[in-house]
Formats: C-alpha cells, structure tokens, sequence
C-alpha cells in the first residue's frame, strides 16, 4: 500500500512540475526525495526506477550536462531534418503581429493579454456616419434593381459615396479622408451588407489596395498626389494581382516588368516595360488608377548588378498607352464592378514604383503586411453584416408565416436553422468586432485574418442557406420583393476570392501559425540559421519543457483536475476552462504532428487543417467570451452566448478526434489519445432546448434581437427603397396582439360561429367583425396587419418574354 501511495505522490508531483514547466531541477527533486521515502519506507525497485529517471533527466535537463553532450547531438540531428523555408514564406511569416493566436499555441493562455485591451466603441463622429450616411447610402439599394436592371450603382449613389468619402475611410484627415478606426470601418461594412455590391464597392477600396499601400510605402509626392484624389473619389482604384495562372498561389504571377529606356512625357527615360493579364480585378472596369503587381527584371544592368527583383507594386494611371481596360467579367450572383486588365508592351517610369525605386522587389512584403489588415475587416465584416441582416429577416419571416394555423418559428424543424443563424451570427459579430480593436491597438493579426475569412465567409454561406430554407417559395423566386436570393446566389464570390477558403484553411490558417505563433519554432529555425548552438539549446529544451507541461495540462484538465484559473463569471467560466484545456491539447498535438511528420507536414494538408480548426475555434471562442465579459448582456443574450460556445467547442473537439484518427504515427495517436481524451468525447452539440429559445428569441420583439441587428439596416424611411427588416420588425411588435386575434378568429371558425366558406384571413375578418366576434377596433387591426403579412409573403411575376434578352428567340407556346 505504501508502494502505490508514494508511487501517486510522486507522479502528482511531476505533473505539477510539468504544468508549470518549472524545469529540471524540482522535478529531480521531487523524485529524489519520493525515491528515498520509497527506499526507506516501501519498494526498492521504485526507488531504483525513481533514481534512474532523476539521472537521466539530470543528464538531459540540466544546462551544464546536457551542452557537453547531448545539445550538439539534436542540432546536428534538426539541421538535417528541419523544413526550408523559402523566402517568400519567411516574408510572409516576418508579416504582421502575434497576439492572441500565440497565447493559444502555449497551453496556458493568460487571458489578461486578451480583455486588458478593451472594446471602447466607436466615437461620436463614427457612430454619426454608421447611422446617418450609412443608412442613406444602403436605402437606395434594392438587391434585384442593382444586381438586373443596372448591374450597377446608381449614379446618385456613386455620387453620394464619393461626396461623403466612403472611399477615404483608412486616409488621414490631412489628406481629406475620414481616418476612421479599424472598428469604424467593420462597423461601416457590417451596416452595408444587406447589399453585397454596396458592401464590395466601398470595402475594397479600404482593403487591399493603392490607398492602403501608399499610406504605408508611398514616398510624400505620391501620397500628395493620389490620397486626397482617393479620398473624394476623384480617383477610383483597383489592384490587380490575380490573373489566369495566379490566383491563391499569387507568388506565381507571370506578368513580367523590363526595366529598359523609353519616351515618358516627351523624354528619353529609364522605366519599365510591362506585360500583364490580370483577372477577377474588383472596380477594373471603372478604375482611374490601377495598382499593379509583377515580376521585375533588370537584364541590362540599369539599375544595378541585381537582374531579378522579384514582385514590385506599381500605381498607373487609366490612360496609360497600352493597357487595355474596362470589360466585365459577371460575378455570380451580384454582378459588381470586375473585370480584367490587360497590357502589351506598357511602359512607365520608375516614379510609378509605390514607394520609388528603392520599393522595387518589395511587393509581396508590402501586400502580406497589407492583407494581414485587409482580410481581417472587409469579407469577415461583410459576413458578419450579411448574417446579422439574416437574423432579422429569416426571424420575422417565420413568425408571421403560418402553416398548419401556427406560425412555421414554432415547429422545431424550423427552429434548429434558425438558432445556427443566431450562434453564427453572435460569433461572427465577435470576431470581427474585436479583432479589428486589436487592429487599433496596433497588432497586424495574421493568422486571425486567415481564421476570420475563412471561418466567417463559411458561416455566411452557411447562415445564407439555412435562411433560404426557412423562407422556403419566399426566397426561391427571384425579384424586386426578393431580399435574400440575390446575396445568397454570390455566397460563393467571399468564399473564393482574397485566399480560397480550401487553401486557407488546409494551407495557411495552421501552417503559417505554426510557426509564426509557436513560442520556440521560430526561434529554433533563426537558430539553425545562425549556426547558434547555444541559442538552439535554449530554444530546444524551452521546447521540449512546453511539450511536457502540455502533456501534463491537457491530461488533468481532462479528468477535471487543476481546471484553469479563468477572469471570467459563473456563466461563462466552464467554456474559458474548456478553451485552456483544448489549448493545452492543441499545442501537444501540433508538436506532435511537427515531430512525426517534419517537412512531410506541409504535403498532409488535411492533418494542418484540422489542427488549424482547433486553433481556429479556440480562437473564435475567445472573442466570444471577451464580448460577453465586456458588453453589457441583454435578456436573452446568455442563452445565445452559451449556444455559440457550445458549438465552437464541440467543433474543436471533434477536430481533434478527426486529428488523432488521422494522424499517420498510430502509437502516438493513441498515446495523444490517452492523454488528451482520457475520459472521451466531452462536448455535445447544443441542445434542442436551447435551440428553441434562440429560435424564439430572433422570431420575436426581443432584446437579444434587436442587439443582434442593431448593426445593421433596420431604418425604413421617406425616400428611401422598401427595407424588409423594417416592416418584420413592424410587425413583430404588434405579433402578441396579432396572435391572439388569430386565435379568436380560428376558434370561433372551429365552433362554427363563423361561415364555412370564410377560408382566407382577410374574409374571417370580415365574418368575425359580422359575428360580434371581433370589435371594430380588432377587425381595423387585423385588416392592417394582415396587409402587410401579405406582401411580406408576395413573390414577383413577370411578363413572359421578360428574362430573354433576345426577344426574338421567343417561342409563343401558345398561338391565337
């Protein structure tokens, strides 16, 4: 008995040695002195394998002993088996801030990190613009007019946009622009996204283009010159990087940059000589200025010794001899402004270099510093507006549609899709509202970027579809009174542009994180780098010292031991214990598959997307729980809140089951297993109950949902195009009285009080009004209303050859 009591101090002792990755020393400690107690008291043998296991972690764990011997071993050993990487990874990994990505890699994230920085809101001239040009600017949108009738923007909108400078957002006051905050900016985005080309137009300007890029990189003439011409809208900008060889691999562009001598103005200059074919270029069609990467060469020693330059970003005006542009390509679903760009034999002067000519060869740093911002706000935001906007619609469609004489928000098929749009929704909104303050607290997230585009987009497509399906006939029939059909059809577009959510997820989101986010990775490959023994030794074993204290913490923290110390309330606190204890078992298993797999783990895309699900949803829980900490929760709220962390951690632990069933090395899968899950799968799907609160909770006049749409367009004012979330959320504040009188009318119908023939609402209106069964102040309601539940459900029709843009290819299928 003695034996197994010591044997279980010991071992606890070692696991709190590892949690807290307190090193060599204590552990030698604690089993010298169990081994003793074990030698006096109890068994030889396990004071013998106490001994032996304090020697050799003596021999390899102590500085001194191990350098001598071990150290030169496992550098020379890690020199051969390291990945390479290249030099555009090493740009791309040197790219932007680790913040809260990398506390998750660690196992032991210090959530102080996280809420210090907190969500102060927008100021008073932003949240001005949100609510008064933002909603003028999304009233004069109608989805079916933009997207068939003019497959455009109106002109008084353009006008507006540019009068207001929509496209001046990220430009600072000194050069006319708006100077708005990254929250400023999604808040913006979020608000237009009830109209994705609305939402496209003004967003890209403000992402990844000219404008961000000469703020950064620009010399003072250029930045004089083009940010106030942005600014106003005097300029519209596009940039084209895609085109028909390079699109997520956009490293592999062919348009090719000579630098040579040429006529520029009437003089004989050195400039360059582009040939390009660019594709998918949003605004091309109507740009002023187009920013242009390409592969810069220097054959004849113009410049220098160095021939190959590698990608430069250039700024060129429209009018450029030699560029071809203004074609459209069709975006499906919403045809906004895309085309193609293209140019023979171009030439232009240095000065069009984005930073002059010392830039040259610096453009794909200067685009992944860019995008690590970009990515983060324009899509993800959109995403996060367009579901948000679904909440809305999809909620007050349900409640005032009836099948069956109830309302269809009531019948639980229904009421599952539509809590998945609230959880998305209230996650997205998460997300993207708190990452971008960390944008305005001055971090460049990322790999949060590639997470929040490729999850988010994902969830917009997902949201978009669960709420086509609630609508049913409503949404299938495209037209004027059509409020989703449109938007959903171009779903795809935010999935594939800026990255493919495919690439993104089994390429970038992990294995750029991986690195970049590891605390000792990337210190170790400066190390092998550097031929530096000593600072590999410290980075090695600091490692190896991580992977033990993972072990240990992934291992209690699932037998509900030594639960993480979190800042959190009792509402949320077990969901933060959750994300600590996954955190502790994704660094584990992300140091596993790097040590089994080595260089191989870049081929095994399927492995680091799953690991790069865990961190993803790690990581999207995180938001969760800092807005709920931080906001001021409403009625309804912590239900919402609960359902979202339940599904994101359900999510994360079913991407570690997949890990761990897929991961080549079956003896360390099942030890990962062992430790990991040692109890198996803890985290369930959400419940039904809670779905059908959230479903009555977005279908009704609550305050969860009205805060789930506050952001975005709910005005329905004079002048302005018909917004359908406007009239639901008309209607819903009336729907307590509406329903009663259903029920009166259809139990007097029941009793045979009313005639039989009165089968439409409106006539057992008018028969219960005759009965004595309605007063005259009921009936005058339930005529409004009913009105306007009609419309709701309307679809359009249109006349017979109206779809033929060929009229004469018109068949009269019915002739006089």
């Amino acid at each position: 008995m003695m034996t197994f009591i010591l044997f279980v101090v010991a071992l606890a002792g070692l696991l709190v040695v590892m949690r807290r990755e307190s090193g060599a020393t204590p552990a030698i400690g604690v089993m010298v002195v169990t081994g003793l107690l074990s030698w006096i008291f109890a068994s030889g043998w396990l004071a013998l394998i106490l001994f032996v296991g304090a020697g050799v972690t003596a021999a390899a764990g102590l500085p001194g002993f191990r350098q001598s011997w071990l150290t030169p071993k496992v550098f020379a050993t890690f020199k051969k088996v390291a990945p390479k990487v290249s030099e555009t990874e090493k740009v791309a990994l040197e790219a932007g801030t680790v913040g809260w990505d990398g506390e998750l890699f660690t196992g032991q994230p210090d959530w102080h990190n996280l809420l210090i920085n907190r969500h102060t809101g927008l100021s008073e001239e932003e949240q001005a613009f949100v609510d008064n040009q933002c909603a003028q600017a999304i009233s004069m949108c109608n989805a079916w007019d933009l997207a068939v009738e003019r497959a455009d923007l109106p002109k008084e909108l353009w006008d507006f946009l540019k009068k207001e400078k929509f496209f001046g957002m990220i430009i600072p006051k000194e050069y006319g622009g708006l100077e708005f905050s990254a929250k400023a900016q999604t808040a913006v985005l979020q608000k237009l996204a009830a109209n994705e080309m609305l939402m496209v137009s003004v967003g890209v300007p403000n992402s990844l283009g000219p404008g961000e890029l000469l703020l950064k990189y620009g010399t003072d003439e250029q930045k004089n010159h083009y940010l106030p011409r942005l600014a106003d809208g005097r300029e519209i900008p596009c940039f084209g990087l895609t085109g028909p060889r390079a699109g997520s691999d956009a490293t592999s562009l062919p348009d090719v940059g000579i630098v040579c001598k040429g006529e520029f103005n009437g003089k004989e200059v050195v400039g360059i000589k582009l040939n390009f074919e660019k594709r998918w270029i949003t605004l091309a069609p109507i740009a002023t200025v187009v920013g242009l990467a390409f592969r810069m060469f220097d054959p004849d020693g113009l410049l220098g010794e160095q021939k190959d330059y590698g990608i430069t970003c250039a700024l060129i005006p429209r009018d450029t001899d030699g560029m071809e542009i203004g074609r459209r390509h069709c975006p499906i679903g919403t045809p906004f402004l895309n085309g193609p760009i293209k140019g023979k034999d171009v030439f232009i002067p240095l000065e069009y270099i984005i930073g002059g000519q010392e830039m040259a060869g610096q453009g794909w740093r200067m685009l992944v510093e860019c995008l690590s911002v970009g990515r983060c706000i324009t899509l993800p935001s959109g995403a996060a507006g367009a579901a948000a906007y679904s909440v809305g619609t999809a909620g007050g469609f349900t409640r005032i549609r009836r099948q069956f004489n109830t309302p269809v928000a009531d019948m639980e098929g229904v009421q599952e899709p539509l809590a998945r749009i609230a959880g998305k929704t209230y996650i997205s909104q998460a997300a993207v509202n708190h990452t971008a303050n960390m944008i305005d607290r001055g971090e460049k997230p990322a790999v949060p970027s590639a997470i929040l585009k490729y999850h988010l987009t994902e969830f917009q497509r997902g949201v978009l579809s669960d709420a086509m399906d609630v609508h049913g006939g409503k949404t299938v029939t495209l037209g004027p009174r059509n409020y989703l059909g449109i938007g959903f059809s171009g779903s795809p577009v935010s999935i594939t542009v800026e990255g493919a959510n495919i690439m993104t997820r089994s390429l970038m989101i992990f294995g750029q994180g991986a690195i970049r986010c590891h605390p000792y990775v990337l210190k170790e490959l400066a190390a092998k780098d550097a031929d530096d023994i000593q600072a590999f030794d410290e980075a090695f074993f600091g490692h190896a010292g991580l992977i033990f204290g993972n072990a240990a913490r992934a291992f209690t923290q699932a037998l509900g031991l030594g639960k993480a110390d979190v800042p959190f309330d009792s509402a949320s606190r077990r969901y933060a214990q959750a994300v600590a204890r996954f955190s502790a078992a994704f660094g584990l298993c992300a140091d596993a598959a790097m040590t089994t797999l080595g260089s191989e783990l870049k081929m095994r895309e399927l492995i680091s997307a799953r690991l790069g699900d865990m961190l993803s949803n790690l990581y999207l829980a995180s938001m969760v729980l800092k807005n709920w900490h931080e906001g001021q929760p409403v009625e309804g709220e912590k239900e919402v809140m609960e359902y979202s962390l339940g599904l994101l951690l359900y999510r994360t632990e079913n991407a570690l089951d997949e890990f761990l069933q897929n991961l080549p090395s079956r003896p360390v899968a099942l030890a990962l297993r062992a430790i990991t899950m040692p109890l198996g799968r803890r985290w369930d799907a959400p419940h039904d109950d809670l779905s059908r609160k959230l479903a009555r909770a977005i279908s009704t006049d609550t305050p969860i949902r009205n805060k789930l749409i506050a952001g975005v367009w709910t005005e329905d004012g004079e002048g302005s195009v018909e917004n359908p979330l406007a009239q639901y959320n008309g209607l819903l504040k009336d729907y307590d009285k509406a329903e009663q009188l259903y029920r009166k009318a259809t139990k007097a119908y029941a009793k045979g009080e009313l005639p039989m023939t009165a089968l439409h609402p409106e006539e057992r209106f008018e028969a219960a009004l005759e009965a004595g069964v309605f007063t005259q102040e009921e009936a005058d309601f339930m005529r409004k209303y009913e009105a306007v539940v009609l419309e709701m459900l309307t679809v359009d029709d249109f006349p017979f050859d109206a779809f033929a843009r060929n009229k004469e290819t018109v068949i009269d299928h019915n002739p006089a």
